[in-house]
């Protein structure tokens, strides 16, 4: 009796102490998710990543052939899904990649290419709890073959071509605001009734999306 009292004493103090960091990293931090995670919290975070993938997914090599075929699907299923966070280049450089916490990543840089095929996999079908990242498994054959041609751009992101990139822009989703400046446009060159006026190019919305 006396030992598991002793035990649960111990496991107090340590929920104690762990509440205790959890309050204080709250407090100190405001849960900002416009500022960069600190040196420690980036190397726990992914060696917390690298842990929670299976090593059998792990050492799983892409059994996806490349092809040009299956480049452009994979750089329009790219465009689709991935761009508006990580931007066209695999930077992240966009609003949205900005305003994550954390950041997201540049891809095209080591902490990325240095992942194994399948870890790349993982972090695609299954996303990253407590960050920005979607999981985008289907769970189905075709949905895991479209996630490997994905892993495929990852690793060419560090030397995309500028007909890489225009395939890229050509299949990004298009805005609303985009779509009735592009059917403006059109009507304006038509000549249209109530066109009168070259549409306006700008927005008066300081955070119009790019």
């Amino acid at each position: 009796m006396r030992t598991l009292i002793k035990l649960l004493g111990v496991v107090a103090v340590g929920a104690t102490v762990l509440l205790g960091i959890v309050v204080a990293y709250v407090v100190t931090t405001g849960l900002d998710a416009r500022a960069r995670p600190g040196s420690w919290e980036t190397r726990v975070a992914r060696s917390v990543r690298r842990l929670a993938v299976p090593g059998a997914i792990r050492s799983r090599r892409n059994p996806v052939s490349p092809s040009p075929e299956m480049l452009e699907d994979a750089l329009a299923h790219f465009a689709d899904h991935c761009a508006s966070c990580h931007a066209n280049d695999g930077s992240g450089d966009t609003e949205q990649g900005r305003g994550l916490f954390p950041k997201a990543p540049d891809m095209r840089l080591a902490a990325t290419q240095t992942l194994t095929d399948g870890e790349l996999f993982y972090i695609i079908e299954h996303g990253i709890r407590f960050t920005g990242m979607p999981g985008w498994s289907t769970g189905t054959a075709a949905g895991e073959t479209a996630t490997w041609q994905l892993v495929h751009v990852i690793r060419r992101l560090p030397m995309l071509t500028p007909e890489d990139l225009n395939t890229i822009e050509q299949h990004r989703p298009r805005s609303p605001a985009d779509v009735r400046q592009l059917i403006e446009e059109e009507q304006f060159l038509r000549g249209d009734p109530g066109t009168g006026t070259p549409p306006s190019t700008t927005s008066s919305h300081s955070g119009e999306h790019k």
